[in-house]
């Protein structure tokens, strides 16, 4: 497989992105491992590097990343095991790197706690976009966990996220991304976070699929509209949330999803 690394001008640093980001960078052949590296380098990131699955976990507990763009297809470890022992011990988002081009494949990443996928051969523009989308929402929401009205990284004002919303005995505080149910703590990745705080500031209100892609991601990077129901089905899990007798997301069968007006 050959990739072209073209011209880098398009994945210049952004305006206050510069340094903001350490990103693990794991796959087996060495010229993608090099070229991802160079255009998220040019963008403005610290790469950190490992070519299997038992120096990923290795490199992921020495150098904490923010983000971990991992191959599927690695000798020891598979991809789906890295990406597995890392979300069980850590919401550290994860973006996927993929040949297979098969649905049921796409739903497995997802499955094994993946926040995004990409398959091969891909463009590094749009890789690096990605990325970039992943961890603007998670230093905005670092950002106004430092201080109210205040950023960290450049000292300009950020707009007040609303206070804490309550839906029966489910609270989410967008300051902090804190989600407890029943005054329990509830760890939820960046992503599924995104996708409960889409649902429950609307409740009552159905959302597609393809809204709620466009408004947590963006962009509609899935082919289906499996890949929320993948994300959903995670978060009715760890809510506690059954999909028979919802007490917080209702199906709207052939439409999406919504957040029930009063949960219990």
């Amino acid at each position: 497989m050959s990739y072209s690394r073209g011209t880098l001008w398009a994945v210049t640093p952004s305006e206050g992105e510069t340094g903001m980001a350490t990103i693990l960078v794991v796959d087996d052949e060495a010229n993608i491992r090099d070229l991802v590296g160079v255009y998220l380098s040019a963008a403005g990131y610290s790469i950190a590097y490992a070519a299997d699955g038992n120096a990923a976990m290795e490199q992921f507990r020495a150098v904490a990343p923010d983000l971990v763009v991992l191959d599927i297809m690695l000798p020891g470890m598979s991809g789906a095991e890295v990406c597995a022992s890392i979300r069980a011990e850590s919401a550290t988002p994860i973006l996927m790197l993929t040949a297979r081009e098969s649905d049921l494949d796409k739903v497995s990443l997802l499955e094994a706690g993946a926040d995004d996928y990409v398959l091969k051969p891909f463009s590094p523009p749009e890789l690096v976009a990605r990325v970039r989308a992943v961890l603007r929402r998670t230093a905005t929401a670092s950002a106004l966990a430092s201080g109210p009205g205040s950023s960290a990284e450049s000292g300009t004002a950020i707009a007040p996220e609303p206070t804490a919303i309550q839906l029966g005995c489910l609270m989410l505080d967008p300051a902090t991304r804190e989600v407890t149910v029943d005054d329990e703590p509830i760890t939820l990745t960046a992503r599924e976070f995104d996708l409960l705080m889409a649902l429950v500031k609307r409740p009552g209100i159905v959302l597609s699929r393809e809204q709620l892609l466009e408004e947590v991601v963006g962009f509609a990077e899935y082919t289906d509209a499996r890949g929320v129901d993948v994300h959903v089905r995670h978060l009715r899990e760890k809510l506690g949330d059954d999909a028979s007798d919802p007490r917080f997301i209702e199906t709207v069968r052939g439409v999406g999803y919504r957040a029930k007006r009063a949960a219990q």
